[in-house]
């Protein structure tokens, strides 16, 4: 249940790249908890904290713009 929800947050944080959204980011997020499931709580681990460092820099981000 962990894994699908962070699959979930990567595929969305990589179809925010582009900007356009659609279905590249829900491929990326169905393939990375496939990944994430081989690799045991290391792709958890991994997975967890890409969606982490995304967040704390979006966050950094909107302080820097005022």
């Amino acid at each position: 249940m962990i894994g699908r929800i962070i699959g979930a947050l990567v595929g969305r944080e990589m179809d925010r790249r582009d900007g356009r959204g659609g279905l590249k980011g829900a491929a990326i997020g169905a393939l990375s908890v496939g990944a994430m499931r081989r690799m045991g709580p290391l792709g958890l681990l991994l997975g967890g904290g890409y969606v982490a460092k995304k967040a704390y820099d979006r966050r950094r981000q909107s302080r820097v713009d005022y």
